[in-house]
C-alpha cells in the first residue's frame, strides 16, 4: 500500500473508532506496516501523535455534546474515554481554554478540531543524498531502553545525555577502561548507532538502542545484542549540527521520499541513526539515517 494511503486508513480507522479505546497497534497490523514507522509518518506530516490527535479529536466532539446539551459532565467523561468527572474537565479545560460549564455559556470559545485530511505535495523528495546497500547480516551491541511514541521525541536526547555523561566523556579524554562495561563501549565503538526497534507487544512502545557494531566476545551485564539479517538499506546522508541537521533529513523521508514511493517501501520495524566522529556541533558533522527497504511487490 502507497505511504499516503496507509496514513489515510489509519485516520479512517481512527474515526470509525473514537468512542472505544483504540489500539494503534492493531491499527498498524490492519493496515499492514510497522506502527514506529506508522506514528513516526503521522507524527511527522500532522505535527500530531496518533494519541494525540485522537485525544484531541474526542475533546472537540465532546465540546459539540455540551453545547448541545447531550448529557452531564460525568456521562460525557465516560463516553469519551475519561475515568473521573474531574480528569475530563482537566483536558479539556486545557484544550479549549474554558470548562464544560464555561463553553455552555459562550459557544465561541470552543477550539476547532475536524478530521485530519492528508494532502501532500512532494518536493526534491527523489534529490535526497542517499544511496542503496544491500549489508549482510550484522549484530549490534549496546544499552537498550524503551520509549513511547508520544514522548520519545524528548526523552532519547536525555538518554544520550546520560550516557555520554557517565561514560563518554571520560573515555573520550583519553582515561583507559575501567571495567568490562567500558571495555565493550571502546571495542564496539558504541555510540556509533541509536537503534529503533518495533517489535513490542506494547502499544506505542519501542526499543532504542545507543549501541555500536558487535563482532563477538563478552557481552557485559547490562547491555544488548541484536542481529540484522541480510537485508537492503537506503542510506540518507546529513551533514550539519546535530540534532537539527538530522532531524531534518528524517522528516524529508517521511514527507518527500516514502509518499507515492514507486520502488522502495519499509522492510521491516526499525531504522538505524549512524553518528561519525568529531564536532557534533559543527557545520560539517557527518551523520545517516539507514532505512531497511525492499522492493514493492517482494
Amino acid at each position: 500500500m502507497e505511504w499516503i494511503e496507509c496514513l489515510r486508513k489509519a485516520i479512517d480507522l481512527m474515526e470509525g473508532h473514537l468512542l472505544e479505546k483504540c489500539d494503534i497497534g492493531r491499527i498498524a497490523g490492519e493496515i499492514g506496516i510497522s506502527d514506529i514507522y506508522l506514528q513516526k509518518g503521522f507524527k511527522f506530516i500532522s505535527g500530531y501523535t496518533m494519541a494525540e490527535y485522537m485525544r484531541n479529536r474526542r475533546l472537540y466532539l465532546a465540546a459539540l455534546d455540551v453545547i448541545a446539551g447531550k448529557g452531564k459532565v460525568i456521562d460525557l467523561a465516560y463516553r469519551y474515554g475519561y475515568e473521573t468527572p474531574e480528569s475530563f474537565t482537566r483536558a479539556f479545560a486545557r484544550f479549549h481554554g474554558v470548562t464544560p460549564m464555561q463553553l455552555k455559556k459562550d459557544a465561541s470559545r470552543m477550539h476547532v478540531f475536524l478530521p485530519l485530511k492528508i494532502k501532500i505535495s512532494i518536493q526534491g523528495g527523489y534529490d535526497m543524498d542517499y544511496i542503496m546497500e544491500r549489508e549482510s547480516g550484522f549484530q549490534v551491541i549496546g544499552f537498550e531502553r524503551r520509549f513511547s511514541m508520544e514522548d520519545s521525541y524528548r526523552q532519547i536526547p536525555k538518554y544520550w545525555d546520560e550516557f555520554c555523561a557517565r561514560y563518554l566523556g571520560r573515555l573520550m579524554q583519553g582515561a583507559e577502561p575501567e571495567n568490562e562495561v567500558e571495555e565493550a563501549i571502546c571495542n564496539y565503538h558504541v555510540g556509533m548507532y541509536g537503534v529503533c526497534l518495533d517489535d513490542l507487544e506494547a502499544e506505542g512502545e519501542f526499543r532504542y538502542l545507543i549501541a555500536g557494531k558487535y563482532t563477538g566476545g563478552n557481552v557485559p551485564e547490562g547491555m544488548t545484542v541484536y542481529e540484522f539479517p541480510d537485508m537492503q538499506w537506503a542510506k540518507f546522508l546529513c551533514k550539519g549540527p546535530m540534532p537539527e541537521a538530522l532531524q531534518s533529513v528524517n522528516t524529508k523521508i517521511f514527507r518527500e521520499w516514502l509518499p507515492g514511493n514507486p520502488d522502495y517501501e519499509v522492510a521491516m520495524g526499525a531504522n538505524i541513526e549512524w553518528y561519525g566522529e568529531g564536532d557534533t556541533n559543527s557545520v560539517d558533522y557527518e551523520s545517516a539515517i539507514w532505512l531497511p527497504v525492499k522492493k514493492k511487490g517482494e
